[in-house]
């Protein structure tokens, strides 16, 4: 890994400073070839197929098929599809926030526009695993911006540090309220103030990484004004997830679904499953099952399952569709720059 004790080693950048002009600005260092495709071991491609596979058969074995059926069948399917693309741009909008906030840090001068496409284009590799789309996007950042790769994977430590604070700070205020261990509290409460007091103290043993010197600059402040840009993108997450299971007439409480749908989100973000297919589907089952209109469990099983399957696919094909769509908008740029 590079090392760096200051920021000689930078590559130029269109956003390196917030005062460029207009025109510099919309001048970008790239790659002629484009940013290629990161290369992922195969083994770690497939992996999360048989985790996701091996949840969703566990699930399948419990539920009742005929009222998984009829679920589907009650639908409403142009308010439901209507519903998903208009969340997944709702979305994509509210995350481009989160990540501008702390991509800005490092890039003073990137417009949430730019970075509105640019996050969109990671949403093609996000269909596999949310961590890939943005293993992508700090690739994709780095050529475009002409920034070490290694400084840019600082700026998405940023980013993974707020997004994930706002996760586990929202589990650890749900906790408390659900049936669910409490012992957790301290140990994720314990471990943010650890960090915070790390970014406080500034180590000068760990700022001579380059990859770790973005969250120094940051400080307090910086991580602060990304946590709390992160908020809507997490409220966008938890109304959405919510209202869908309304359209299966799964009616969840508001105040059920404060204290487990961040607990469930934590869990669906964790690398184990393209998507979260089969996580969502088994803990969907776990907390939500109770409040489904069937007589039985295997009918209540039926009915979250058709919601958490149809979410899940709605929402990726629209969120695939959006990647593609950037995607070819940020290829033109690059393809400009050619001639």
């Amino acid at each position: 890994m590079a090392l760096a004790s200051d920021r000689t080693e930078e590559g130029p950048s269109v956003y390196a400073s917030s005062s460029a002009s207009p025109q510099a600005a919309d001048v970008v260092v790239a790659n002629p070839s484009g940013p290629p495709k990161p290369r992922i071991p195969l083994l770690r491609r497939v992996l999360p197929f048989v985790v996701a596979v091996a949840l969703l058969g566990f699930v399948a074995s419990r539920l009742d098929y005929a009222a998984f059926v009829a679920a589907l069948a009650k639908l409403d399917y142009v308010s439901f599809l209507g519903f998903s693309a208009a969340w997944c741009v709702g979305l994509l909008a509210a995350d481009a926030l989160g990540n501008y906030s702390a991509y800005r840090l490092t890039m003073p001068g990137v417009k949430w526009g730019d970075f509105f496409l640019y996050r969109g284009a990671s949403y093609v590799p996000g269909v596999l695993n949310y961590h890939l789309g943005q293993g992508y996007l700090t690739y994709l950042m780095s050529k475009l911006q002409g920034i070490p790769l290694a400084r840019m994977a600082g700026a998405t430590l940023i980013s993974y540090a707020t997004w994930m604070g706002c996760l586990l700070g929202c589990m650890a205020i749900a906790l408390p309220f659900s049936t669910l261990p409490k012992f957790y509290v301290p140990l994720i409460l314990g471990a943010g103030a650890a960090y915070l007091v790390v970014i406080a103290l500034k180590p000068r043993a760990l700022q001579r990484f380059t990859f770790l010197a973005p969250l120094f600059e940051a400080g307090i402040r910086g991580h602060a004004i990304s946590l709390v840009a992160r908020v809507p993108h997490l409220c966008v997450l938890v109304l959405g997830t919510w209202v869908s299971f309304f359209f299966f007439h799964v009616n969840i409480p508001a105040g059920t679904a404060l204290v487990y749908l961040p607990i469930m989100l934590v869990l669906t973000t964790l690398p184990i499953s393209p998507q979260g297919f089969g996580t969502r589907d088994a803990i969907s089952a776990l907390f939500f099952a109770s409040y489904a209109a069937g007589d039985s469990e295997a009918e209540r099983l039926g009915e979250v399952a058709a919601c958490t399957t149809s979410w899940g696919i709605t929402t990726t094909i629209f969120a695939a569709i959006l990647g593609v769509i950037c995607g070819r908008i940020v290829q033109k740029r690059l393809d400009a720059l050619k001639q």
